[in-house]
């Protein structure tokens, strides 16, 4: 007789197929074609493109291709309803994101599944991840709606925002970009991604079921011409992007001088690091979730394993045979693990590159899958940092794994990447995972779990992860902004440097060589050459005329003194005391030497006291500008770290030499970065004599770096400058534009203003959005309970 135990070993999976009827009918009703959502109706159906079930081949709807003419209806129809939605109260706004909230979970079963049938991942993923977590993010920003006004005081609007989404969580990202915008009082024209706009179609009809009014949102179908006619259009105020990096860099591009307000989610090659003492049936479990949930189709998936060289032959083992089990198949069947891949195109592709890493002599090992647009889970070992598999984003279940022997080996490689969109870190000393934490180069941080989303914790990247967060707290400021200064008087571009000797000199006999500042020494320009530095109508001094090779030299000075933002806010706030009170004891001869520039006394006086009380007013705040504990749905503590963005260029205006230098180098070095300072160009002297105050306060060398020089040149180097990680540029508006475009090489972040917004002397010129714009935020995501 046959007994359970030989039952259990030997029965094998069923069917379990999910009931699509509703959505095929649906689907039939619309067989016609679907127009875009504009004005609260949709259109009437245009020019149409196909749109395929992945995991058959079968065309099951038809989407207009949006054009030009499209994309500005839906911008005008934006604009025209923005100032009335912005003006309803919070609590009236709220009240419509509930209802969204509430319709999506009235029809989550219908989303789910038409999710699986348009995207082929799993309905298990779709039905018990997706739809719950949209209807959360819904939820959670109606309650950002309902607060606004007393959690971000003085915000308002940025206005009608762009939205372009993928096609890996085609309603996930919708809701990510959607939900914040309309609770900040924005209206929304987004484009859907070409293969997957089934769901954000439908979406729009639960919208209009809830009765929010016309033109808040619209929903413009289409493929990569119509997302770039939303990104590129005039009256768009904000632009929202989620896809791949190159696709980002061009809209970092096409965005620069244009004034909009730019968020960029982008690639990942994110580490998942398994230590020794790690459980190792769990960590197994992990890679499942990191790499084979979704298809691999996931920009944050953990597709690097680093695992400790002790338990690398036994992880590798349990791993393959983990594998064993994976099933590849049907997504509406409840028991599929790994659906189909979205589209034909994308399986090439995931296959061209698997088949690279192969002719590099890597060992795959495969799991099976159905003929079709599916692919096999995939392990690739012996993989090294100069592998192609290593270094692109696959996009696919493809994960490689390769051994480290310390913790110091792990990071160096975890950070051996040009991403820094998440990692996965498991041991059970919570000390080292909390160690390793802080040190890799990661937006968001999982400890012991891996894939863990909520609307309540931001997530997004460093580096060429692109920039800025979706979710929480810093995920609604992106899309408030605080009333935009009103430019009385344009900087003007300052005239050439004069490198050649001049008359009429008010220097004296006896001149005090003004250098460059660059790793705690006074230095000589590499160009050999300086430059008169005018006073009223007089030469008064000379600085150095500062070039790319000072640049380079000062990049790495700064990078030399990475533990300054390891410091304690504590004792970097104790250095910031130090300088103010050594500016303060020499603050008669800064008053002077602003008055030689032509500065009134008065006028002088009063800019160095502000400098003095800039420092004292920034070292304040070192110690306590704290992160926060993020609320989520899970059993985790969300730790919502500042951390500082590293080395960051400073070009200051023209104006107010003395205030404006310091009042943008304080909170930069309080946060913990170290800067290269382009100070004033027809002023720079108050710069050269502040670095002998620098050098008497304790400033760790190359923390502050000074290059005096043409500003727009010194500031274009280090926009290009791949080891810069932030770029602040106070100066005219084609300088500005310069600089946004420039930095699009490495993604940088950048802050950027007419050099004559602020008045430097008043509370324009200090406050916490200088500490947010040094800062960006770390997730760090740590389970609790059993």
């Amino acid at each position: 007789m046959t007994n359970i135990q030989e039952i259990l070993n030997t029965m094998d999976y069923g069917t379990a197929p999910e009931d699509s009827k509703i959505v095929r009918e649906w689907l039939t009703k619309h067989e016609d074609g679907f127009g875009h959502f504009i004005n609260g109706a949709f259109t009437k159906v245009g020019e149409t493109f196909d749109v395929q079930n992945p995991a058959t081949g079968d065309v099951i709807a038809r989407a207009t291709q949006g054009t030009a003419g499209d994309v500005d209806d839906a911008v005008k129809a934006a604009r025209a309803a923005q100032p009335k939605w912005a003006g309803l109260s919070g609590h009236e706004r709220a009240k419509y994101l509930y209802a969204l909230a509430r319709h999506i979970q009235q029809h989550s079963r219908f989303l789910a599944v038409l999710e699986s049938i348009d995207n082929g991942k799993p309905i298990r993923e779709s039905r018990d991840g997706d739809i719950p977590l949209v209807a959360r993010h819904f939820y959670h920003h109606a309650g950002w709606a309902e607060l606004a006004e007393d959690e971000f005081p003085g915000a308002e609007a940025v206005g009608v925002c762009g939205q372009v989404i993928p096609w890996n969580f085609p309603l996930l990202m919708l809701a990510w970009k959607v939900a914040p915008a309309l609770a900040a009082g924005n209206t929304v024209v987004l484009k859907p991604a070409e293969y997957t706009p089934l769901t954000a179609l439908a979406f729009a009809e639960i919208a209009a079921e809830c009765g929010l009014p016309k033109g808040v949102l619209n929903i413009v179908t289409g493929d990569g011409e119509t997302g770039a006619a939303v990104v590129g259009h005039k009256d768009i105020d904000k632009v929202a992007f989620t896809g791949s990096t190159d696709v980002g860099r061009i809209i970092r591009q096409q965005t620069a001088g244009s004034g909009k307000s730019l968020t960029l989610e982008l690639g990942g090659k994110s580490p998942f690091i398994v230590f020794a003492d790690a459980d190792l049936d769990a960590a197994v479990e992990g890679v499942v979730d990191a790499i084979w949930f979704n298809q691999g189709q996931v920009c944050c998936a953990g597709s690097r394993i680093l695992v400790a060289e002790a338990v690398a032959a036994k992880f590798e083992k349990m791993l393959r045979k983990r594998m064993e089990t994976i099933r590849v198949g049907d997504p509406l069947d409840k028991n599929t693990d790994i659906g189909a891949i979205v589209h034909p195109v994308q399986r090439e592709r995931i296959a061209e590159l698997v088949n690279k890493g192969a002719s590099e002599g890597l060992d795959l090992c495969q799991g099976t899958a159905p003929e079709g647009c599916f692919y096999p889970p995939t392990l690739a070992t012996g993989v090294s940092p100069a592998s192609v598999l290593w270094n692109e984003e696959i996009f696919g279940p493809v994960v490689t794994l390769t051994t480290f022997r310390t913790p110091k080996d792990a990071i160096a490689l975890a950070n051996n990447s040009r991403y820094g969109l998440a990692a996965s870190i498991w041991s059970e000393n919570v000390n080292l995972c909390l160690d390793i934490a802080a040190q890799v180069k990661a937006g968001v941080v999982w400890i012991n779990c891996t894939n863990v989303f909520d609307a309540g914790a931001g997530f997004g990247g460093y580096r060429e992860s692109g920039f800025g967060r979706e979710g929480g707290r810093e995920g609604m400021a992106a899309y408030l902004k605080q009333p935009k200064l009103k430019v009385k008087k344009p900087e003007v571009a300052p005239a050439a440097p004069n490198a050649v000797p001049v008359d009429g000199a008010e220097i004296g006999m006896i001149d005090r060589t003004a250098k460059l500042y660059i790793g705690g020494k006074q230095a000589r320009p590499d160009s050999g050459y300086v430059y008169a530095v005018n006073g009223g109508k007089k030469t008064v001094g000379h600085a150095g005329l500062g070039s790319r090779k000072d640049v380079r030299n000062a990049v790495e000075a700064a990078h030399k003194a990475a533990g300054w933002g390891k410091a304690t806010g504590h004792n970097r706030a104790q250095v910031l005391y130090y300088i103010a009170e050594n500016l303060s004891a020499r603050a008669k001869e800064f008053t002077e030497r602003l008055v030689s520039f032509g500065i009134n006394n008065g006028a002088a006086k009063a800019e160095v006291e502000t400098a003095i009380r800039r420092c004292f007013w920034y070292a304040a705040q070192a110690d306590k500008f704290d992160g926060m504990v993020h609320q989520t749905k899970t059993n985790n503590v969300s730790i919502a770290m500042h951390e500082p963005l590293g080395v960051m260029g400073v070009a200051c205006p023209n104006g107010s030499p003395l205030a404006a230098m310091v009042s943008l180098v304080m909170p930069a070095i309080a946060m913990g970065n170290a800067v290269i300072v382009v100070p004033s160009q027809d002023h720079p002297l108050a710069a050269t004599d502040f670095y002998q105050v620098l050098e008497t306060s304790d400033v760790p060398a190359g923390v502050v770096n000074i290059i005096t020089g043409p500003r727009d040149d010194l500031a274009k180097t280090l926009a290009q400058h791949d080891d810069v990680a932030g770029m602040w540029y106070f100066g005219t508006a084609e300088g500005a534009a310069m600089v946004e475009r420039e930095s699009a090489g490495n993604l940088k972040q950048t802050w950027t203003e007419d050099g004559g917004a602020r008045d430097w002397t008043s509370a324009q010129g200090q406050g916490k959005e200088f500490l947010s714009r040094a800062t960006q935020v770390k997730n760090i995501w740590v389970p609790y309970g059993e």
